[in-house]
């Protein structure tokens, strides 16, 4: 479970910090304000080598690891948890490809994504089908050389925006999870439209929706893998990005504990700084080593992606569970942290006009998306219990 940073990695994780003081930092209230998905810095990431981090160069990305990813993850977050998001989300639907999509759909399709030519999205949540995958509503149904999708989403990022989405459907609902099958949808076929347009609580400047499927006709081309891999390919997908996630969360803390850090130096009250004051060091302590241990979680379970992560035919418990520690105690402390951060602040700490409480906002989704914090302690307490 240990990790290290070579020199490549350290280059890498100042060069997007000064990108991201220089780009983002100036923008981030500004983007939680208007929630207007900034291409402007969407096209800079893509300029600047921050798409397709972990996707090999033969498919059009950078050819490093997940490691690589949770420093470009941390380092945008850590000034607005929207832009980690955006770079996480990517590499997310462009993992189903990766692992199982043919030659043919690696071309016409990861390639783009990897080089940050077009938006993707991954498409599994729905309306009852949260935590319980099973449950999914969403049908494919075979005639000929063609699908037939009937069924929406929700909660779906960069929808409306992404060129296509990876879609998961029911192809044969008797076998539940095992009867779910993997898609590429493309954005401009008929049948699929995009409803409501969310009004989020944090990472705004992403896009959210509904996607809806009436009668969507995609061609058998468009199966990724076998039917019956979506379930697996889903697990997986979410098992080697997750600790992406949890580098969001931490680039989130981070930024909220520097934030109260500086502040505290510099406020004065009872004629000396507040940070003299022992009650608030020992806050400021907590805060602290909740950060550095959440950072050793991430970077040692996306060490751990790189080294061991299986194929699709694969399995691997130990990625499983490390990377659903990761992920459930990185998003944990983000909360904890940016709830302290704003406390720390006072009355100050409350206003809009001061970046905590936005970190704090942002930080609430974490525990949530990428399956919730108390679906990664089911995950962990299974392996285990064996």
């Amino acid at each position: 479970m240990g990790y290290s940073l070579n020199d490549q990695q350290l280059m890498l994780s100042k060069s997007v910090r000064r990108l991201a003081e220089k780009h983002v930092s100036p923008r981030a209230e500004q983007l939680d304000r208007s929630d207007e998905y900034p291409w402007d810095l969407w096209r800079e990431f893509a300029a600047n080598d921050l798409v397709g981090v972990s996707i090999p160069e033969i498919h059009g990305g950078k050819g490093q690891g997940v490691l690589e990813l949770c420093l470009v993850v941390e380092e945008l977050s850590r000034v607005s948890a929207a832009t980690g998001l955006m770079v996480s989300c990517q590499e997310l639907a462009l993992t189903p490809l990766l692992l199982a999509g043919s030659a043919e759909q690696k071309k016409n399709f990861l390639v783009a994504g990897a080089r940050g030519e077009v938006l993707a999205s991954f498409a599994l949540t729905e309306p009852d089908a949260g935590s319980d995958v099973s449950a999914t509503g969403t049908r494919a149904v075979r005639r000929g050389e063609e699908y037939i999708i009937n069924g929406s989403k929700c909660f779906i990022t960069n929808g409306g925006l992404a060129e296509y989405y990876i879609v998961f459907a029911a192809t044969d609902k008797e076998q539940g999870i095992r009867g779910l099958s993997a898609f590429v949808v493309e954005k401009d076929r008929p049948g699929l439209s995009i409803g409501k347009v969310e009004d989020k609580m944090g990472v705004r400047g992403t896009r959210t929706t509904e996607l809806i499927f009436e009668d969507c006709k995609v061609p058998r081309a468009n199966l990724i893998g076998s039917e019956g891999d979506g379930f697996k390919l889903a697990m997986l997908s979410l098992d080697r990005v997750r600790p992406a996630i949890g580098a969001q969360a931490l680039g989130i803390a981070r930024g909220a504990l520097e934030y109260a850090l500086n502040y505290c130096k510099q406020r004065r009250q009872f004629s000396r700084p507040i940070v003299t004051l022992q009650g608030l060091q020992f806050m400021l302590s907590e805060m602290f080593t909740k950060v550095e241990a959440s950072r050793h979680l991430v970077y040692s379970a996306a060490s751990l992606v790189d080294e061991e992560f299986p194929g699709l035919n694969g399995a691997n418990k130990e990625i499983s569970r490390l990377s659903a520690m990761a992920k459930m105690y990185a998003s944990d402390t983000a909360m904890a942290v940016t709830t302290d951060a704003v406390q720390l602040l006072g009355g100050y700490g409350y206003m809009r006009e001061f970046p905590v409480e936005r970190m704090m906002r942002d930080a609430k989704i974490i525990q949530i998306y990428g399956g919730t914090n108390q679906i990664q302690r089911v995950v962990i307490s299974r392996s285990l219990l064996g």
